[in-house]
């Protein structure tokens, strides 16, 4: 039998291929002309470019540095976002004539960060080497002190560091449970200490920095001597009428709204009670108890003294192991003229959520009550969802946030800075978060959150962002004024001791 029509030569036609056999060539040629892209960007201002890549050499990565070299001048960039497409082999440089088949690429955009403003096409992209990385940061290193918290996460080996002037803005810190923020923040804390003289003010609501001022059994011996310094200038104050400094308050300390909020007295609807608060106070000496005792209020001959005290008697307010009677310092009095570099205010020690908000609220308020004095101070308020919340649910809460708010808003004028603390970004009250020009972005699964972060950061490439949801523990986007340039590293070791824990799952086995 005849194999076909032969051809004009007389060979008889191959039969024809099956529709298997079609696929798979075309699968084979799509294959070779997906491996063909090649890596090529075009940037029209010198500044931001796109670019294209192969899918299967995916050496380019979100975050991470390249170079571009194109008519023999190279340019030092970062990819900020990139994705995979479907295009036509005619949307692609291939360096092949084929046409007319879709192939899949790699395809995203990125920022020259050495701003040569020159424009360039088909610019061949290569990741940087971590030597090229190191040397672009070492001419782009600030004159001022830099604070190395650990490495660059996408340029292995290469020190990563914050400028100190940059926490001259306020600051968000942000991370869900298991990210590793409170031992960063940790981190970060200690270098401030070392690395500068900025006085420091913590609300430590879970006794996680109580040992800033001791070093962690087995440091190096060299970096425990270098760190002495710093941990001296550490004092912690605490619910311990035995401790070096016992966290107490004289009445007379907390600013009039805070003490009629405490007693749940309105100046208007309770305008008898607050004005026998307000001549009580007025009478007291600040070197003597305000108030001796229940008995004296209920004992006295103004009745608007004995509902005070039926009143207090009923909430339980004088009760409070804050209250010093006079027999031990303040800590409005160590705000007001610090005796240590760096204040802990342990609220994790005191008993009741009560008595952390009002500590909470007179440290904020008696800073900004002294904010003329213009002395630089960063407060740092951890757990922020809790001190100054988007709804606060109290009176009292509710002044620590307007304070927390005047503090972001008008603070950096007077030389006060905020670094506040969340596993919660939508729960702080939204002058607190609008206001901070820094974020160090640990991970983050809630999507809402990151939404939020996006819409506050506009700053922030939103590719870069995105990556939250995959970070390891201790790994982060930093970005803002203390940073050249939104990034990832990774955070180092900590010199000093941690202080929370968490409880032992010894529950966990039979």
């Amino acid at each position: 039998m005849s194999e076909g029509p032969a051809d004009p030569a007389g060979r008889p036609e191959p039969p024809p291929a099956s529709v298997a056999e079609r696929v798979e060539d075309y699968r084979r040629l799509r294959d070779e002309l997906e491996r063909a892209v090649l890596p090529l960007a075009t940037s029209l201002d010198g500044r931001r470019f796109t670019f294209q890549a192969s899918l299967h050499d995916l050496a380019l990565r979100v975050g991470g540095y390249v170079v571009l070299e194109a008519e023999g001048r190279a340019s030092f960039g970062q990819v900020l976002a990139m994705r995979p497409e479907t295009l036509s082999t005619g949307d692609l440089d291939l360096g092949t004539s084929a046409s007319g088949v879709r192939v899949r690429a790699a395809s995203g955009e990125g920022v020259v960060l050495d701003r040569t403003d020159a424009s360039f096409h088909d610019a061949r992209v290569r990741p940087a080497t971590p030597g090229e990385v190191d040397a672009w940061f070492a001419r782009a290193r600030p004159v001022r002190s830099v604070l190395p918290i650990g490495e660059l996460l996408l340029a292995e080996g290469v020190a990563a560091g914050l400028d100190a002037g940059g926490f001259n803005r306020h600051t968000f810190m942000c991370g869900q449970s298991g990210s590793g923020k409170t031992y960063s923040l940790g981190l970060v804390l200690e270098r401030l200490l070392v690395h500068t003289r900025l006085r420091i003010v913590i609300l430590d609501p879970n006794s996680d920095y109580v040992h800033l001022g001791h070093v962690r059994d087995g440091t190096d011996p060299d970096v425990a001597a270098r760190y002495a310094p710093a941990a001296a200038g550490v004092s912690v104050w605490e619910d311990d009428d035995a401790a070096e400094h016992p966290l107490r308050l004289q009445f007379a300390d907390v600013d009039a709204a805070a003490r009629a909020a405490v007693l749940g007295i309105d100046p208007v609807t309770d305008r008898e009670e607050h004005a026998a608060l307000s001549a009580l106070l007025a009478a007291g000496d600040r070197d003597r108890p305000l108030i001796t005792g229940l008995d004296a209020l209920l004992a006295s001959d103004d009745p608007e003294v004995r509902r005070l005290g039926l009143r207090a008697a009923n909430l339980g307010v004088l009760d409070w192991s804050i209250w010093s009677g006079g027999r031990s310092r303040s800590l409005v009095d160590e705000l007001r003229e610090p005796t240590s570099r760096c204040l802990v205010v342990d609220l994790g020690s005191l008993d009741s959520i009560d008595e952390q908000r009002l500590v909470a609220e007179t440290v904020l308020s008696t800073l900004w009550r002294h904010r003329a004095r213009r002395e630089p101070c960063l407060v740092v308020i951890d757990e922020a969802h809790n001190v100054c919340p988007s709804t606060p649910r109290d009176k009292v809460t509710a002044l620590a946030t307007d304070y927390a708010a005047r503090i972001a808003a008008e603070g950096r004028k007077f030389g006060i800075y905020l670094l506040t603390s969340t596993q919660r970004p939508q729960k702080v009250h939204e002058e607190v978060l609008s206001q901070c020009d820094n974020l160090l972005l640990m991970r983050m699964n809630s999507e809402g959150d990151l939404e939020h972060l996006r819409e506050t950061f506009s700053f922030v490439p939103s590719g870069l962002i995105e990556r939250a949801t995959t970070f390891g523990l201790g790994e982060a986007l930093v970005a803002g004024t203390f940073f050249p340039h939104p990034t990832y590293v990774r955070f180092g070791s900590r010199t000093s001791r941690e202080g929370g824990a968490d409880i032992p799952t010894t529950w966990a086995t039979s």
